[in-house]
């Protein structure tokens, strides 16, 4: 381990992040006891106390299995954390995880269609002012990343009338996940945000209550620019 004294202004929050790191960097694998509380505390500089705060948020999280009177042990991530953990893996060491992007990518293209069609069938005629007013203000809309702005706050509407609290929190963590990105997608997003002729066909089968033209229009919408980016990345991981 490579654990470091930590800053007492936010002594749990330091441990948490210290240990977040090593276990998603894989220098503490699934099943790896950790030191004692009284040896992490000795280690890090801090009590025992902050020790134990932190440990209780690891185990929160998926990320350690703490068990009375017995080791505490690290957890496969992959198996027990949220969605909450996905920011953190996105960027690992200063580097772009490109598996991450992805499986973002990926989710992006599945879910868009299920959350439109949903949308359509739950709650078709209520989203039709907030998603006209969306679509109003991406199209006066000039500035690239203010668009993709304009774009997410659309979504944001079509899942709220989906209805499904799986798939809104799924949306939020993806965005939370997405949005510091923006602007370094702001090219290869252009033709997406820039066709609010596609977000108005979408829009009318959502608003007409018509689940299967919803689908479709969704997938038109998000299919271009999604496999342009799973298409570079491709290119990025096999520079040939």
């Amino acid at each position: 381990m490579a654990l470091q004294p930590v800053n007492r202004r936010s002594v749990p929050e330091d441990v948490f992040e210290q240990i977040v790191t090593e276990v998603l960097s894989g220098q503490m694998q699934p099943g790896e006891a950790l030191p004692s509380e009284r040896r992490l505390a000795e280690v890090l500089g801090v009590s025992r106390p902050a020790v134990r705060e932190a440990l209780k948020r690891l185990t929160a999280a998926g990320l350690v299995d703490v068990r009375q009177g017995d080791a505490t042990t690290v957890r496969d991530f992959r198996r027990h954390a949220g969605l909450d953990l996905l920011p953190r893996l996105l960027i690992r060491a200063g580097e772009l995880d490109l598996t991450v992007v992805r499986s973002i990518l990926e989710t992006r293209l599945h879910n868009g269609p299920k959350i439109a069609q949903l949308a359509a069938e739950r709650r078709g005629p209520q989203l039709a002012e907030p998603l006209r007013e969306a679509i109003d203000a991406l199209t006066a809309e000039q500035d690239a990343v203010a668009q993709q702005r304009h774009a997410l706050t659309f979504w944001d509407h079509v899942v709220d009338g989906a209805d499904s609290i799986a798939f809104r929190l799924m949306y939020n963590t993806l965005r939370a996940t997405y949005e510091p990105a923006l602007p370094a997608l702001a090219a290869v997003m252009a033709d997406e945000v820039g066709r609010p002729q596609a977000y108005r066909e979408l829009a009318d089968a959502i608003t007409a209550g018509d689940p299967a033209r919803a689908e479709h229009a969704a997938r038109n919408l998000l299919e271009p620019a999604t496999l342009a980016l799973l298409s570079a990345l491709n290119d990025l991981e096999d520079p040939r």
